[in-house]
């Protein structure tokens, strides 16, 4: 089964905890290393504001990835049904295909101008049976790892209650 990470933006202040944390796993940085703009770049999520709320912002892991879609070499892709979508650094030649084709402007060049910086929910961690890094470091919960299934039925669940509500209301 897909997982996805949902965002609470309710729970959210901001701590840019879940962006750190990406960064220094991405980088490989011990985190007694001081954290410096070559290490933060490297970070696959981000936290944005809309208004005054700050909602993070997480790769979507979309079924039909058109990242993966436009990809020429197959750097970006999935290696198992349900699986992540991942990024294979080495296949990678910089083309921005991919940067374009998201369209929730989630890849971003990366600092040596050579690859992207793409989530891959941490597949290694998922395999250990570990949270993705910007899940567990999250201290508020904003940020949940959910089956996608279960994430649908509720959000059907949510809309169906939401038309009922509304029809009586009339």
């Amino acid at each position: 089964m897909s997982k996805v990470i949902v965002v609470d933006t309710g729970k959210c202040y901001a701590c840019l905890g879940c962006v750190v944390e990406c960064a220094y796993r991405r980088t490989g940085a011990e985190e007694s290393v001081p954290l410096t703009s070559g290490i933060l770049t490297n970070a696959a999520c981000e936290v944005v504001a809309v208004g005054v709320q700050p909602v993070p912002l997480v790769c979507n892991q979309c079924e039909d990835a058109p990242c993966a879609t436009v990809c020429v070499t197959g750097a970006i892709h999935r290696e198992s049904d349900g699986g992540p979508v991942v990024l294979d650094a080495e296949r990678c030649i910089g083309c921005k295909a991919c940067v374009m084709a998201c369209p929730f402007g989630m890849i971003q060049l990366a600092r040596d101008g050579k690859t992207v910086v793409k989530c891959d929910l941490c597949a290694d961690r998922l395999a250990a049976g570990r949270q993705p890094a910007c899940v567990e470091a999250c201290p508020s919960g904003a940020l949940e790892m959910r089956e996608l299934d279960e994430v649908i039925a509720e959000a059907q669940a949510h809309a169906s209650a939401t038309v009922l509500a509304n029809a009586a209301a009339k």
